[in-house]
């Protein structure tokens, strides 16, 4: 009998895994040695799981020679690269935390981030795109008390690595031997409503299960390669990603160092990937190739779509002409692991496009009415909260918006508004959290806002989402100029060029006298998305 309340929970057939990332590894290395486990293709890098045991190895072993220790932080700022992976597991081993820095970050954000995790030391490569961030690091080195040390992937990483040999065998096992899977191992900066990012802090049980749980619904085995054009520093790069993959003994294909649609469909083809993710805008762009029709996709069968709603139409496509019939959609959010729901290989197509599947195994799920905190009847939206391994640790020294977001009963409230149908289906129907989503980038309006105000003649300025084609969202700020002052869009944009990450950067702007308030005195954000979705033509695009 269905119950009639908005609370759903998981499969528990399967047990959660009770070991930490490097001991689900070994496991996976004694039981598939000689299987490929990663495959660069940009690097031409090419290891079996024995090799790539042995190149964490050396990593965690260079760590301890550098005086890291166990508990410690240390940055990973980099595009995507095979010896990104080779960081991410070497530091679980040794219960080192790895922080993840956007690779968009500038050195406002870097600093941030750096001095509020208390960042030890940080890898780097040497620059990416207009970023340099040798330079950078350099900069704010200076202002900071907690880094010692960076390490750059084309310049001193070799060297790094040869400090291997100053560690024992016995000291890494010794080492080792205390790591526990509650233990921390991973800090993810997310953008919050207060415009602050918060460092997620996500231990072994909570991402190794995800992964676990991820590639079972995917019907992962060590027969399987995973093309991996979503980025690292993401849970979708490393959870849904990496940490799926090493659990079920399968390959990870890294086929670019970032996004780009042709490098990715020529991987799938050349190493016969089975499984391919992305957002919605990677597959669209990879669709619309004009030499789409050349390339071999037969080898896919299945894949993870996630960030943002996925249009009908795309997912059909994707079904019949990329071959992905078992392609499934992830939802969830970094302080959950990130993945609470998950559509089942199977599932008709209009739950699949409608829906983000059915929940998560081993999680709970409940919808709230958000005033009252009352559970609401199947149907009706409200907050949707979820609870169980997957639910972050805490946000990084901030016990504060913790609080906010973890209540005593150990329910996390996503501030997304969804509803539960009858066969437990779930639906996003909104946010409660001032969040924009751009293209699968949470971006805090508050954080934008923050920074334009320091513009000598920026009165007032508010940031809010329009709805955009190929990103779901995209950012615009209503702005009131001190009086008498003449400022243009043009001359905004190049104040915050180089200043706040690319993706921060209003692509609209609108000047105004005053703002649509209510009788409080709050700014109506809403109305003022209404208009600006009116005024700019952007009506038929219009999110329910």
């Amino acid at each position: 009998m269905t119950s009639s309340i908005s609370y759903v929970y998981g499969e528990a057939s399967k047990p959660l895994l009770g070991e930490t990332i490097g001991q689900n590894l070994e496991k996976t290395v004694a039981q598939y040695p000689n299987a490929i486990a990663l495959i660069s293709v940009h690097q031409n890098i090419r290891m079996d799981y024995i090799t790539f045991w042995e190149e964490t190895t050396k990593v965690a072993k260079a760590l301890l020679a550098k005086g890291i220790q166990s508990g410690d932080r240390v940055g990973i700022w980099s595009p995507n690269r095979y010896e990104w992976v080779i960081l991410q597991y070497a530091t679980s081993r040794i219960g080192v935390v790895l922080v993840n820095l956007n690779p968009a970050y500038r050195k406002k954000e870097l600093q941030y981030v750096v001095n509020q995790s208390g960042m030890k030391m940080i890898v780097s490569a040497l620059s990416y795109k207009t970023s340099d961030y040798s330079k950078m690091i350099a900069k704010i080195k200076r202002k900071t008390d907690c880094l010692k040390e960076a390490i750059f992937f084309d310049d001193n990483w070799d060297d790094f690595v040869a400090m291997h040999t100053e560690t024992s065998d016995a000291i890494i096992e010794a080492v080792e031997a205390r790591v526990q899977f509650d233990d921390p191992i991973n800090l993810q900066y997310t953008s919050g409503t207060t415009g602050f990012p918060k460092g997620v802090t996500l231990s072994h049980h909570n991402i190794l299960n995800n992964g676990y749980f991820i590639g079972e619904r995917l019907h992962y085995t060590n027969l399987d390669k995973v093309c991996l054009p979503v980025p690292f520093f993401h849970c979708f790069g490393m959870v849904i990603g990496n940490l799926s993959i090493t659990s079920h003994g399968a390959c990870m294909v890294i086929p670019s160092e970032s996004f780009d649609p042709k490098a990715t469909l020529q991987a799938v083809q050349d190493e016969k990937c089975t499984s391919l993710y992305g957002v919605p805008t990677m597959f669209i762009a990879e669709l619309q190739l004009p030499n789409f029709n050349d390339y071999d996709l037969t080898s896919l069968r299945t894949g993870v779509m996630a960030g943002s709603p996925c249009p009908v139409e795309i997912m059909k496509q994707v079904q019949s002409k990329m071959y992905m019939k078992e392609v499934s959609i992830c939802y969830g959010m970094t302080e959950t692991s990130p993945v609470s729901t998950q559509t089942l290989i199977g599932a008709p197509l209009d739950k699949q496009v409608s829906t983000v599947g059915t929940v998560q195994d081993h999680l709970e799920i409940k919808i709230i009415n958000p005033e009252t905190g009352e559970i609401v009847p199947r149907g009706v939206s409200g907050e949707l909260c979820t609870r169980g391994y997957s639910v972050m640790l805490k946000y990084w020294d901030n016990p504060e918006a913790t609080q906010q977001v973890l209540d005593s009963a150990r329910w996390m409230h996503t501030g997304d508004l969804a509803m539960i149908d009858e066969e437990g289906y779930i639906s996003i129907t909104g946010r409660i959290k001032d969040i924009i989503i751009r293209g699968g980038e949470n971006v805090s309006p508050r954080e934008i806002e923050e920074y334009l105000y320091t513009h000598e003649n920026v009165e007032d300025v508010q940031v809010i989402g329009v709805p955009d084609e190929k990103y779901g969202e995209e950012i615009m700020a209503w702005v009131k100029l001190i009086s008498g002052s003449i400022v243009t869009e043009e001359d905004l944009r190049a104040f915050c060029k180089d200043e706040i990450a690319h993706y921060k950067i209003p692509k609209y702007w609108k000047f105004v006298d005053s703002f649509p308030m209510t009788v409080s005195g709050k700014v109506r954000k809403v109305e003022m998305r209404e208009i600006s979705t009116k005024e700019l033509g952007l009506d038929k695009l219009k999110k329910d």
